[in-house]
């Protein structure tokens, strides 16, 4: 699985590289049971801190994508976790705050509809 970090990138950089795990998840790039890099080597590989690194392998476990075996590593998730009230509030949530910023920046509803709409059409 290729990762890359935009350093320069208001996502934090733990954010940026769980979102792309995930990504790989979702795409398949990554099965049930397959190891992931170690921190160190993942920070290594990255060329950022491992402290950053172990923020995204304990927000990944936290979500239940990854499971973490102390000294032997971490592992995809059996299985993929399920959506509960809780995760779709804050989706909800984060959908909101971005509308908003759109709407301050002159994107009306039915554009922001479309584009929310394409974005799904080329969604993995």
């Amino acid at each position: 699985m290729f990762i890359t970090i935009e350093p320069n990138s208001q996502t934090p950089i733990y954010l940026q590289l769980r979102r792309q795990i995930v990504e790989g998840i979702v795409r398949g790039e990554l099965r049930p049971g397959d190891p992931l890099p170690s921190v160190r080597q993942m920070a290594v590989d990255m060329g950022i801190n491992l402290h950053t690194v172990n923020k995204a392998y304990g927000v990944l476990q936290a979500e239940g994508f990854v499971e973490i075996f102390g000294r032997r590593g971490a592992r995809v998730a059996p299985a993929p976790p399920r959506y509960d009230e809780a995760f779709l509030a804050e989706l909800r949530g984060q959908l909101q705050a971005l509308y908003r910023e759109a709407r301050s920046r002159g994107v009306e509803g039915e554009l922001f509809a479309a584009l929310l709409q394409e974005a799904l059409r080329e969604a993995p």
